[in-house]
């Protein structure tokens, strides 16, 4: 069974919707790289009823992501917030070559910092 790596992050926005046994099915599979094998034993299980369980829980992951789009959401917000850093830092660099305003430099120092502020949250 090959592992998808994106799953990993379906985990971490939505593990709170499965079962404790589907989240910890995935925790040991995908975040401890344990086999199917090493997980069946330590879970007095099979092989095929880790597997199924494993592939049940992640077309659930699949699913919530389809209905509610929160993955994608964040990578859009991520991706917009990288822009904006871009642009304060290409704002710095022109105001430092040609401008000098101090009110310029302190703005994208600003913008920076807040952005740091929106990463961290």
């Amino acid at each position: 069974m090959a592992k998808n790596l994106g799953v990993t992050v379906l985990l971490d926005f939505y593990g709170e919707m499965l079962t404790e046994k589907q989240r910890s099915f995935l925790d040991y599979y995908y975040n401890d790289d344990l086999s199917l094998s090493e997980i069946a034993e330590n879970e007095g299980i099979t092989r095929q009823g880790v597997r199924d369980a494993i592939k049940r829980a992640e077309a659930q992951l699949f699913d919530m992501e389809n209905k509610l789009g929160l993955v994608a959401r964040f990578e859009e917000q991520k991706k917009g917030l990288d822009e904006i850093v871009d642009c304060a830092n290409l704002i710095y660099e022109q105001n430092m070559r040609f401008g000098l305003s101090r009110e310029i430099n302190e703005a994208s120092v600003r913008i920076r910092a807040i952005v740091s502020t929106l990463v961290e949250a």
